[in-house]
């Protein structure tokens, strides 16, 4: 019998990128929004600063290094990278998963979790949120590339296998209008 991994759910907005820059202002990360959190209720504790990394940046080989025994340390199996693609092979906060995956010191296993949601100015508190980036889906040939994409994530021997398959999360499995084809195309390519 199998036992029950732990595995954590891994935000890669904490390095700039130059579309924060402009939506947001130069230097935008998940830290600035961390910073600014209030308590909304009675014993919320609001902001809750970073302890051991402090505002870590993950450009930095090391922050990330440092993650992976800092999780091992507390019994997390793995992390889920969110993972932005878009469609037309437009990617967000991809840098950090590619590091990790030429990073052969992070010992740490990892899966991605598709993150298929249009960014909207809602998450910051705009009254009237405009589409940032929208995410598009292509069909047979969209779904191609986006696979051909996590090929070496996929390969990668740290890489989540559950029935040595690679485990593959959507965030919103309903947004996605031809599902079936999407699975058909991910399962044949696999």
């Amino acid at each position: 019998m199998e036992t029950i991994k732990y595995l954590a759910y891994y935000l890669p907005q904490f390095h700039p990128i130059p579309e924060n820059d402009q939506w947001w202002g130069k230097g935008f990360t998940e830290w600035t929004n961390v910073t600014k959190a209030k308590p909304l209720f009675k014993g919320h504790y609001q902001p809750i600063l970073p302890a051991d990394l402090g505002f870590y940046d993950l450009r930095v080989p090391e922050v990330q290094e440092a993650q992976a025994e800092l999780a091992k340390e507390y019994g997390i199996d793995g992390f889920i990278y969110y993972q932005y693609w878009f469609g037309h092979g437009k990617m967000l906060l991809e840098k950090p998963a590619e590091s990790m995956l030429k990073n052969k010191k992070i010992e740490l296993p990892f899966c991605f979790c598709w993150a298929n949601e249009t960014w909207r100015g809602i998450w910051h508190g705009l009254d009237n949120p405009e589409i940032l980036i929208e995410q598009t889906y292509q069909g047979e040939q969209g779904y191609k590339e986006y696979f051909e994409y996590l090929i070496p994530f996929f390969k990668d021997p740290r890489y989540i296998k559950v029935a040595n398959q690679p485990m593959f999360h959507i965030y919103k499995i309903n947004d996605i209008p031809d599902v079936p084809l999407f699975f058909e195309i991910f399962n044949r390519l696999a």
